[in-house]
């Protein structure tokens, strides 16, 4: 039985009143979810301009630490 097949199971269990928590809950991990790849996207366009700071001279020696 599949991880999903037991989450089903546990469901037909609840009464009415707590299923709505429990959609609560998988909205949340999706907006969770979704925030994530917004600030991986984030930084993936910005470091194209931060590139110009990050990569000079006079910083190379904090390149280290």
């Amino acid at each position: 039985m599949t991880v999903k097949d037991l989450i089903k199971k546990e469901i037909e269990k609840l009464p009415e009143g707590k299923l709505s928590q429990v959609l609560d809950f998988i909205q949340f991990l999706e907006l969770k979810e979704g925030e994530r790849g917004l600030i991986a996207a984030a930084q993936r366009i910005s470091e194209r301009s931060f590139s110009q700071v990050w990569d000079n001279e006079e910083d190379a020696a904090y390149d280290v630490l």
